[in-house]
């Protein structure tokens, strides 16, 4: 959007026929492009991208708040990155989705509302995602399933290079069960097979800005994985759908969507599943969930491993959501929310709030722009998505006000608020409407539409549906600020501080905490790992002005705090977690002000010479120590001279001896003793020392 230059696209022009009218699109991108932050990029002005897009993904994810799932790689997306809870496709359909994704063009634009319906044939002269990189200098290549097959997908004007993906090997469902635990190695199948290629190409590519795009098939049906992913789960890691009926009261027009799931051998041709095999297909699910999610840990291990990271955008999708009895409907293609929800999760290299989650109103078709404001690229005027970088900059940013979605041209369309979803089926709703209210009845179970109280509230939303996106657009005029919620905010005061911390300590080991967001990792388990994970945020507030360091650590609390660190220390594994959260923990005891001066034990070092020896300073003083073997002749002082006020605890600070005597000579093994006086305090203690 910045680009002083910008290249230009197809000598093609685009025509009045292929596009809508721009004059709107263009002051919405105006709009974004003044709330957009400065963010650093590298020496050539521009980030790679790396977009993972997966099939037939509902947010069913461990950072998503479902910790029964294993997905450990897309969750480490989340923690460098902004988390989205409420994105919406524009068509509970692959390809259809998925166009819109590709072209940031809504399904009346693009008039693609099947899976065999070509963009090209539609819109021959579109200017695709992939393709605005690739025209300005970038090295765009696919693997996997990007688009709905190959032919769809191997498009010239796209990609630099023929992609890469694998025809389906299923294609007779009747001959093969909905699922399967196979004894097999990730890279005999396709997924597998998919995250290898993409290894190679980032090795191949390295050098060179690239935009890669990398599609992964499942959890698409049939769930078929390696038999290790079933491992991690079993049916009772699960719950039913809460709610397995159509809603009462809802249209006729919402029932029965089981087209092409009744093939498999293993579902019944007719009547509702039974619960066994419900659990067992969500179990299934699952599986096919972890799988998806290994091979995209090991992209993500090369892409760190090339030192690609910190200058790459990732952005991770599910092109829509998925039914699994929900409502007693299977797949997708309904306009339900469960089916039209997408998991979302986009980083930028130094963007401010890491690991955060947004309550911001979003839509598949936002990805486009936002990706060219990422990357400095002049956003299309054409473009029918609205970048959200303002709200990764600032994730209580009031944005969009509803999301739109539709089946067919005018089958249904329904529209998504911060409270409500309505939906209207044939045109003006001849076919029928509904209306839940997602504060009162978040799981659709009554269509609120009908009644008579809510008659205005139906004649407003109505009107914002047929009103249409553009009327939706962010207008930072009148709007309140998104409550915003920190995941390592515990009690959610709006300030990570010592409450947070004590909450996390107090609830280590327990299976059902009283407060559910101290399993801050949503692994399963309260331990060091969550703690450190919120004393690595300490100090921050949803408030992005709040000045820092208003919420020291209290002197009283220094020794617990003394005590997570130890504990802290003896389970560090040398991974981030640890590094950060023992810093901060570090940090806020250097920092905190004691009430006396009191020496502390010295850090037990055997075998080793080297020891430190921590205390508290409750005033500025000059701090000296003497030390002396057994038999009371003189070893070393350690003159340190002024100190202030504070605690000296931490290796960083605290005194310390390297095991030598004045002369410099290594001391033998033996007790020693030491005393240490700053200002009027004076006292003496015994240390070990081994070798």
């Amino acid at each position: 959007m910045r680009e002083s230059n910008p290249q230009k696209t197809l000598s093609r022009q685009v025509t009045r026929r292929d596009f809508l009218s721009t004059s709107l699109k263009a002051s919405a991108a105006a709009f974004t492009t003044g709330l957009l932050p400065k963010l650093r990029v590298d020496a050539e002005g521009q980030y790679n991208v790396l977009f993972f897009i997966v099939d037939d993904l509902r947010p069913l994810l461990g950072c998503y708040g479902h910790p029964e799932i294993h997905t450990p790689n897309i969750d480490r997306i989340a923690q460098r990155g902004t988390l989205f809870n409420r994105v919406y496709c524009q068509y509970p359909l692959c390809h259809p989705s998925r166009t819109s994704i590709l072209t940031g063009l809504r399904p009346n634009t693009t008039r693609v509302f099947s899976n065999s319906t070509g963009l090209r044939e539609k819109l021959p002269n579109a200017v695709t995602l992939p393709q605005r990189f690739k025209t300005s200098g970038y090295h765009t290549q696919s693997v996997g399933k990007v688009a709905q097959n190959l032919e769809r997908q191997d498009d010239p004007y796209s990609w630099s290079v023929p992609s890469w993906t694998q025809p389906s090997a299923y294609d007779n469902r009747s001959s093969v069960p909905s699922w399967r635990a196979l004894d097999v190695e990730d890279d005999e199948l396709r997924d597998g097979r998919a995250a290898k290629r993409a290894i190679e190409v980032l090795q191949e590519i390295q050098g060179i800005r690239f935009f890669l795009a990398v599609g992964f098939r499942k959890p698409h049906l049939p769930f078929y994985a390696p038999k290790r992913y079933y491992d991690l789960y079993n049916n009772e890691s699960f719950n039913l759908p809460s709610s397995t009926n159509i809603p009462k009261n809802a249209p006729s027009i919402t029932d029965s969507n089981f087209n092409g799931f009744r093939d498999f051998q293993d579902i019944p041709d007719e009547g509702p599943l039974s619960d066994t095999k419900t659990l067992e297909l969500i179990r299934a699910y699952a599986a096919s969930t972890s799988f998806t999610d290994a091979q995209i840990g090991r992209v993500l291990d090369q892409l760190d491993a090339l030192r690609l990271t910190e200058n790459t955008v990732i952005v991770f999708v599910g092109d829509h959501g998925f039914h699994l009895g929900d409502h007693g409907q299977w797949l997708k293609n309904t306009l339900f929310e469960v089916s039209l929800r997408s998991p979302l999760i986009v980083s930028v290299p130094e963007q401010t709030y890491q690991g955060v989650e947004t309550d911001a109103v979003a839509e598949l078709v936002d990805i486009y722009p936002t990706l060219c404001d990422a990357c400095q690229l002049q956003v299309p005027s054409e473009l029918e998505g609205t970048s959200f970088m303002p709200v990764i900059e600032e994730p209580t940013r009031p944005w969009k006000t509803a999301a739109f979605s539709q089946k067919g041209s005018s089958t249904g369309n329904t529209i998504r608020t911060d409270r409500y979803r309505y939906t209207e089926w044939g045109r003006n709703g001849s076919q029928g409407i509904e209306l839940y209210d997602y504060s009162s009845d978040p799981d659709e179970t009554v269509n609120i539409a009908n009644l008579p109280e809510n008659t205005e509230l139906v004649a407003h939303l109505s009107a914002q549906l047929h009103a249409g996106w553009r009327a939706a657009l962010p207008n930072p005029k009148g709007q309140t600020r998104i409550l915003q919620r920190l995941p390592w905010d515990i009690n959610n005061d709006g300030f990570v501080d010592i409450q947070d911390l004590i909450l996390v300590s107090n609830s280590f080991g327990m299976e059902t905490p009283e407060h559910p967001k101290v399993d801050v990792n949503k692994d399963g388990s309260i331990d060091i790992i969550d703690l450190l994970l919120v004393a690595a945020h300490f100090d921050e507030s949803v408030n992005a002005a709040a000045p820092p360091g208003s919420r020291h650590l209290r002197a009283e609390h220094v020794a617990l705090a003394d005590e997570w660190l130890t504990a802290a220390r003896l389970a560090d594994d040398g991974s981030e977690v640890f590094q950060h959260g023992i810093i901060a923990l570090e940090h806020l005891i250097d920092t905190t002000v004691p009430t006396e001066t009191v020496l502390l034990p010295n850090y037990p070092n055997p075998f080793n010479p080297e020891t430190w020896i921590p205390y508290d300073l409750a005033e500025d003083a000059d701090v000296n120590i003497d030390i002396y073997n057994l038999k009371g002749e003189f070893v070393r002082q350690l003159s340190l001279g002024l100190q202030t006020a504070g605690t000296y605890r931490t290796s960083a600070r605290a005194a310390y001896w390297d095991g030598r005597n004045a002369v410099g000579e290594l001391v033998a093994s033996g007790i020693y003793f030491y005393i240490f006086q700053a200002g009027q305090f004076k006292t003496t203690r015994q240390m070990v020392i081994l070798k």
